[in-house]
């Protein structure tokens, strides 16, 4: 389950952050997550659980945001939608579509004590 090492990337972030900023607790974390990233929430958020014992992020809330996938279509010169990764453009039927949404996975917000 790579969720495990996400986690671990995500929990040293905030350890990284509280000895820059001082904070000795986090109350909830909110992260971005795209569809098309191929991230478990379900495991991310076990997995965060598990890895943030001991961690100034211990008991701290996951709030995990699912962002939709979106590609620039070079054919239609639009953005559209996309349902998986390199999908034909919803519009056109091309394949000629930059992904640019739906593969991230980010920390957007600490609360913090």
């Amino acid at each position: 389950m790579h969720e495990m090492s996400l986690c671990e990337g995500i929990v040293d972030l905030i350890a990284e952050e509280a000895r820059r900023h001082g904070f000795a607790r986090v109350k909830s974390v909110m992260v971005d997550v795209g569809v098309l990233g191929h991230v478990d929430p379900q495991a991310l958020a076990f997995g965060f659980d598990v890895v943030s014992r001991g961690t100034v992020a211990e008991g701290a809330r996951l709030v995990i945001e699912q962002i939709p996938g979106a590609g620039w279509c070079m054919d239609c010169a639009k953005t559209v939608p996309l349902a998986e990764r390199f999908g034909a453009c919803p519009e056109c039927g091309q394949h000629h579509v930059q992904m640019t949404a739906g593969d991230e996975l980010k920390v957007r917000e600490l609360e913090v004590e």
